[in-house]
């Protein structure tokens, strides 16, 4: 009786397997896996590797796609006109012009230069030849009350007799005069020095309408024109 029992038991258990494996497993029956029109998910490993075009075209912004011009619009051709502004005396007056016309200039330039200027006029007697000469010389004009003079012992006119600098010429012409007239052949001669000069060169675009003069006020300057830089 027992063995009947665990016959039948063990049958009903195969049966039941039988079932399960055939009606229970999913998709056995080749139905879809979701509902019709939802789309189905895939693992990322799943999906297949895109092909270095494909990467390019993806990896370029939405933005970078749009179209370009096919060409910019030239800028409109400028013309220049160049001046030198100087001389000034100073540094700091150079300084200060830079600063006024820095707006209204393209771009600037300082530079210095060597000028030669009048240091005043020289009333003198040419040299006597030795210095013993120059003393004979010297005993004649105080004998003709002609002072205010000195033989000159050094330099690069040497035994000559200087009768007086003068900054005002006339007052140089009048007094070689005085002594011609006395009987000696005195002479006048311009002497002049080395003094710094301060340039201040400006670039600036045609139709500027640059007014300098009413932006720098250091007297005896004046604008010409120059080589552009």
């Amino acid at each position: 009786m027992f063995l009947r029992l665990l016959f039948v038991l063990l049958t009903a258990l195969n049966i039941a397997v039988g079932a399960w494996l055939l009606l229970g497993q999913p998709y056995a029956r080749g139905g879809m896996p979701s509902d019709p029109g939802v789309t189905e998910l895939r693992l990322l490993s799943e999906l297949p590797v895109p092909g270095p075009a494909a990467a390019a075209t993806a990896a370029i912004p939405a933005a970078a796609t749009a179209a370009v011009p096919a060409a910019a619009t030239p800028p409109r051709n400028l013309s220049y006109s160049c001046l030198a502004l100087g001389p000034f005396a100073t540094p700091q007056d150079l300084r200060s012009a830079r600063q006024a016309l820095s707006a209204q200039t393209v771009r600037m330039r300082s530079r210095q230069e060597q000028a030669s200027q009048t240091s005043g006029w020289w009333v003198y007697l040419p040299s006597a030849g030795s210095r013993a000469q120059a003393l004979a010389v010297a005993r004649q004009l105080a004998a003709r009350n002609i002072d205010d003079y000195f033989v000159v012992s050094a330099g690069d006119q040497p035994n000559t007799i200087s009768l007086g600098l003068f900054k005002d010429p006339a007052n140089a012409r009048k007094r070689r005069d005085e002594v011609t007239a006395a009987g000696f052949p005195a002479r006048m001669s311009e002497r002049s020095e080395s003094v710094p000069e301060y340039w201040l060169d400006l670039v600036v675009a045609d139709g500027g309408n640059l007014d300098w003069r009413s932006r720098v006020r250091t007297t005896g300057v004046d604008a010409h024109g120059t080589g552009c830089f």
